[in-house]
């Protein structure tokens, strides 16, 4: 009974197809590829590589032209941002979107400083526009440590210093951001992660031979640079 019902169905689509004019004919067909493309059906496997290749694409546009608004945003009217900026500008530091680019990134980071001074967003791992302030901020303080502080970046004291600085007055710390990694804690939840986001970001660096090796850099200097809150009054 299936069958056949199957095969009316079929029938009376077929004799309506046949019904149409010319003109009907190819706009239904217009809209027929329009949908198998949209939904992948009817698709070769060439064609279905090819929309992948092209949803992929069009993603990265879309995720790299919202973190170019979002940053051109904050730039203007985030405080945080803007103080930032501002003691980067004294540090002879000028910052613009021109060295703030967003950019694709491979590892699990979703921003990053180089001594050239180019700050650097990943389009594809920004949670959202707040999680880019925080990433924003992280970044420039890294900036400002470097052109204040003459950094050796393959020293872990230096490295794990500025990380703690970074981890602890740009936001990244705070009970929401550490409740959006799943992290959820109360007794000294701000320094317990300064300390693991700092050991973290330690293992990438080539002069980090172990965990252990960057958690004993990090609780080296902790103390000193948890408390150097420069340039603000006070953790933000």
């Amino acid at each position: 009974m299936a069958s056949s019902s199957s095969n009316d169905k079929t029938e009376t689509q077929r004799q309506k197809y046949m019904a149409m004019d010319a003109e009907e004919r190819g706009m239904f067909n217009t809209w027929r590829r329009a949908i198998s493309e949209y939904m992948g059906v009817g698709l070769t496997p060439a064609q279905q590589e090819t929309r992948a290749v092209t949803a992929a694409f069009n993603k990265d546009v879309a995720d790299c032209k919202r973190c170019e608004t979002w940053r051109n945003d904050l730039l203007q009217t985030s405080p945080l941002v803007i103080f930032m900026a501002d003691n980067l500008k004294k540090s002879g530091f000028a910052l613009d979107n021109k060295n703030m680019p967003c950019m694709k990134c491979d590892e699990m980071r979703s921003g990053g400083y180089s001594s050239d001074g180019v700050i650097q967003l990943c389009y594809n791992r920004i949670r959202g526009k707040g999680h880019l302030e925080t990433t924003m901020a992280h970044e420039m303080v890294h900036a400002y440590d470097d052109k204040n502080f003459d950094l050796d970046w393959y020293n872990l004291d230096h490295h794990a210093c500025t990380e703690i600085r970074a981890a602890s007055l740009s936001g990244d710390c705070t009970w929401f951001q550490e409740m959006m990694r799943g992290n959820l804690g109360f007794l000294k939840h701000h320094q317990v992660c300064v300390k693991r986001r700092a050991v973290l970001s330690l293992l990438a660096n080539p002069s980090c031979k172990s965990a252990k090796h960057a958690e004993a850099a990090v609780n080296k200097v902790f103390k000193s640079c948890f408390t150097d809150t420069r340039p603000f009054d006070e953790i933000y």
